[in-house]
């Protein structure tokens, strides 16, 4: 059963979430501030956060922020909880390393799906090769892992599929509302700069290799080969 870390201080979006968490077959812990959140997601390890961005002391985005640069829980998928209005709010969550994001008020339906989704992208088996080699770069699909010469490259879930996604399909264009349907799972059109977002984070993380993700300019991504 996987298991889901909620973090929100006000205690009737806390129980709303858990409870319709738990009506999917899911089991669920909770935390009501930013302390607490990152003291949780160290001892249990959840397979998934549901993070709200507006708490008190630690805000979100500092438990964001610390989540990612600890080893012991930086591929933990993250599912921001954000007010409609706080856009700058979300892209900054999705720089630093938010996997989705979810505005209030939201369909609970819509959040277990957003839920189960991310974890099956990270848990699923892949008819995929079990390797991809590009020069430096090397994407282990059996095992999660990406490595550029020697170096382990710590990619999140969605960063991850969103790479495996391009290799798999180099050369071709995939345009941003594709990637949303193919890597994210969106059938409804949303703010295409969640890919963008994703994309320049990405380009960071692999360095020298960036080079082998090219920009269509107007139109979306492609992975090129030397």
């Amino acid at each position: 059963m996987s298991k889901i870390l909620v973090v929100d201080d006000e205690p009737d979006a806390l129980d709303l979430v858990a409870f319709n968490l738990k009506q999917a077959g899911l089991d669920v812990v909770t935390a009501d501030d930013g302390a607490a959140a990152l003291k949780r997601a160290r001892e249990v390890v959840p397979d998934l956060i549901l993070l709200d961005l507006m708490l008190p002391e630690v805000d979100g985005l500092e438990v964001c922020k610390q989540l990612r640069r600890d080893p012991a829980t930086s591929s933990i998928p993250i599912i921001m909880l954000t007010a409609k209005a706080a856009e700058i709010d979300r892209v900054l969550g999705l720089e630093l390393g938010a996997d989705d994001y979810v505005t209030k008020p939201f369909s609970p339906r819509e959040l277990v799906l957003r839920v189960k989704n991310l974890i099956r992208r990270r848990t699923e088996p892949t008819e995929a090769p079990d390797q991809l080699v590009f020069g430096e770069l090397s994407v282990d699909i059996a095992r999660h892992q990406v490595t550029v010469g020697r170096k382990r490259v710590e990619l999140t879930a969605t960063e991850f599929k969103l790479l495996t996604t391009l290799a798999l399909r180099r050369g071709r264009v995939q345009s941003r509302d594709q990637l949303l349907q193919d890597v994210w799972e969106y059938d409804a059109v949303i703010d295409t700069r969640t890919v963008d977002t994703h994309m320049r984070r990405l380009r960071e993380k692999l360095g020298t290799a960036a080079r082998f993700l090219d920009t269509v300019r107007g139109v979306g991504y492609r992975f090129l080969e030397d």
